[in-house]
């Protein structure tokens, strides 16, 4: 089966729906009643960083082909990850349920009783922290940004200026800090442009208190999401830019983007590293569960209609061309034990969530390769080709929502679909303002932390351990702290 994720084009215009999203609201009004089993798995299985919807079904699941699944204590069978990138939840979320509904632009209506967010009140709409004259001419409170400017450029989302903005919780000094320049930082959007995912928070499960694992860009945010550990570095090239001191063991923490080491895709002049820690995909294996990793751009061999192939495949979206497989989104290929270094393709379909040539590491097409034969694995991490991860620079909302609304709607007429939940969450912030600080669950004073004064985010009394078990309190780790997307 061929799916390139690009059946609705309309999606990327900034006129009306595209018929992909027409489906996708049918299918919901259609399934209303079957989602009892959304709202358990967002509280459950919130593996993370950033979050938007849990999506669910509650129905018994149709017999499939294959090997019977291990039992499970819900009807769930399969838990489908979109892992995307980038953004804050005030940014996609701040004003829901409610959506300035331009002429021209997508209608979007809330059903009655919908519940309020964690959002932006009228108070931070208008008055907000981020007018502090610190931020000279950024200063600002939050602005919609219309469906015409999805296209944005990326913030500063560094571990170091993302404590620096949030100034110990008054949150006040994201333009001085993490904006791309002037009062962009402060943006957002509303139901008219990431139209797909409002309408899905109206029928499923979101959280709008989910909060960030740590601080920092992409590597940190994939790291811990599979292994909940950025600490423990065992081998590193060109130099160590990427990473702090994690402590008095001389171990490394990594808060920057290095990519993994051996991949053959990975930049050779950019620093490389490799964790020590185990993963998720380490217990899955030892507990016998199925389960895959899959990522746009990863089969080398693949050839794109625009004639790129290898580590050089590329696709266009609204923000231009780039590559579709980033090394330092990889979720798997930081760790000896999962990697794939050489990307090898699965010898057959029937591999795909087992042991075999590729080691659980596949390229996107092979997930809907594998759930149209019904052999889709009980766990799968799902990344975009990188135009359409919705990482402002090189994507935007509406690139991205044509991957979503056509990845679920292909789930949906599956017949793994009744037991089948699907959480979309985001790896980082990308910088973009929030307006509301999380508990601070792991600090950290080293040299790179900002939150609460100089090389300080608390006290390192209260660091949580590394790796090494000698090394009780880890540095370069601090979070949890800013809201995510959770759904």
């Amino acid at each position: 089966m061929e799916f390139n994720g690009k059946a609705s084009a309309v999606l990327q215009n900034t006129g009306l729906r595209g018929a992909q999203e027409d489906v996708m609201i049918q299918t919901l009004k259609s399934e209303a009643p079957r989602k009892t089993m959304a709202l358990l798995l967002a509280l459950t299985t919130a593996l993370g960083p950033t979050a938007i919807p849990a999506f669910g079904a509650s129905k018994p699941a149709a017999k499939q082909s294959g090997k019977p699944g291990p039992a499970t204590t819900t009807p769930i069978q399969h838990l489908v990850v979109i892992f995307q990138e980038n953004v804050s939840f005030d940014h996609y979320f701040g004003t829901y349920p409610v959506a300035t509904n331009p002429v021209g632009e997508p209608k979007f209506k809330a059903a009655l009783n919908t519940p309020t967010v964690n959002g932006l009140s009228g108070t931070l709409l208008n008055f907000n922290p981020n007018l502090n004259p610190a931020n000279g001419v950024g200063a600002s409170s939050p602005f919609r940004i219309d469906r015409s400017g999805a296209v944005t450029a990326d913030q500063n989302h560094d571990y170091t200026a993302e404590q620096l903005a949030f100034d110990a919780g008054l949150m006040d000094l994201f333009p001085l800090n993490t904006s791309s320049g002037g009062n962009e930082v402060m943006g957002y959007f509303d139901g008219n442009t990431v139209t797909a995912q409002w309408n899905y928070t109206q029928f499923f499960a979101m959280s709008d208190n989910s909060y960030g694992t740590t601080f920092g860009p992409s590597t940190p945010g994939v790291i811990n999401l599979v292994s909940g550990q950025t600490n423990g570095v065992t081998a590193t090239l060109n130099g160590t830019g990427d990473e702090v001191s994690g402590g008095s063991d001389g171990s490394l923490t990594v808060i920057g983007d290095p990519d993994p080491l051996g991949d053959v895709c990975s930049n050779s002049t950019r620093n490389q590293v490799t964790m020590g820690s185990k993963n998720i995909g380490d217990l899955l294996s030892s507990a016998s569960v199925t389960w895959g990793s899959f990522m746009g751009g990863f089969n080398l061999s693949t050839i794109n209609p625009n004639g790129s192939t290898g580590c050089t495949r590329s696709s266009s979206g609204l923000a231009g061309t780039t590559n579709d497989y980033i090394p330092h989104h990889s979720f798997f290929n930081y760790w000896t034990s999962t990697s794939n270094y050489a990307h090898t393709p699965p010898a057959s379909v029937s591999e795909i969530g087992n042991a075999g040539p590729a080691n659980h590491q596949y390229d996107l097409q092979d997930f809907y390769t594998a759930a149209a034969a019904g052999n889709l694995p009980a766990v799968s991490f799902v990344k975009a080709q990188a135009f359409q991860d919705g990482h402002a620079g090189y994507s935007d909302p509406l690139d991205e929502q044509t991957f979503l609304v056509n990845t679920i709607n292909f789930l949906e007429t599956l017949p793994s679909w009744n037991s089948t939940a699907v959480v979309i969450m985001y790896d980082d912030s990308d910088g973009w303002y929030d307006h509301q600080m999380g508990p601070i669950v792991n600090t950290s004073t080293g040299s790179a932390d900002a939150l609460t004064g100089p090389s300080a985010c608390g006290t390192a009394a209260t660091a949580l351990p590394g790796v090494n078990p000698a090394l009780t309190h880890a540095l370069g780790a601090a979070g949890t702290g800013r809201e995510c997307l959770c759904c």
